[in-house]
């Protein structure tokens, strides 16, 4: 796929590049991108959530009443789940969600994704650049420019720039990635792809080697 390099304030530099057919031209793997997504999603749960159970509750262990004669129930201590103010049966407690797959699976996922998101052109591809100083204006005026200022944007670049991360910071619908961050995830929750193009060739080799 070749696409034209454009500058970040939308104009065409005169030249294009052409996307290798290994990771943006596979025949995709929906099964490996929902994996990768649910691991994703799963790693990001706190786990924390937590409730008494009947050896977490203060009350006595002295059995209420005795066990017949009574002409209701049998029961025991005044903790029992039965009771308002007892300990709750099979409550939650604190656990991790987070689960391992196989790197494989990931690089496969994530070209996948790729590659649905250069069949649906919604990839740009933009010359390398920085800002001088951190400001979101900047940020702003590139997308106002590029016509992606309603659009859920993704840029990957090569490595970190703090003065492009932190003019993209407050922006809602704009996320910024070096290529040793891209996730599925994020992939496909950008409705437009921006990247860098410095960034193709280690992009390339992460997910082919």
């Amino acid at each position: 796929m070749n696409l034209s390099v454009l500058k970040y304030t939308g104009e065409e530099v005169g030249r294009s590049v052409q996307l290798p057919k290994e990771v943006f031209g596979i025949e995709p793997n929906d099964h490996a991108i929902y994996l990768d997504v649910k691991a994703i999603l799963a790693g990001r749960r706190q786990g924390t959530h937590q409730s008494k159970e009947r050896n977490a509750v203060s009350g006595s262990r002295r059995k209420i009443k005795r066990q017949k004669g009574s002409g209701t129930a049998r029961a025991g201590d005044i903790k029992s789940p039965l009771f308002r103010g007892g300990g709750r049966t099979f409550g939650p407690r604190p656990r991790d969600y987070s689960f391992k797959l196989n790197r494989k699976v990931k690089k496969l996922a994530r070209r996948s994704a790729l590659t649905y998101k250069a069949k649906s052109n919604h990839i740009a591809i933009l010359e390398s650049f920085s800002f001088e100083a951190p400001k979101t204006k900047n940020y702003l005026g590139m997308l106002q420019k590029l016509s992606f200022l309603d659009e859920k944007t993704l840029l990957i670049i090569p490595s970190v720039d703090k003065n492009i991360v932190l003019s993209s910071r407050n922006i809602k619908q704009a996320k910024v990635v070096c290529v040793d961050h891209v996730n599925t995830y994020d992939l496909l929750h950008a409705k437009k792809l921006l990247i860098m193009e410095t960034a193709i060739t280690p992009i390339v080799e992460k997910l082919t080697q």
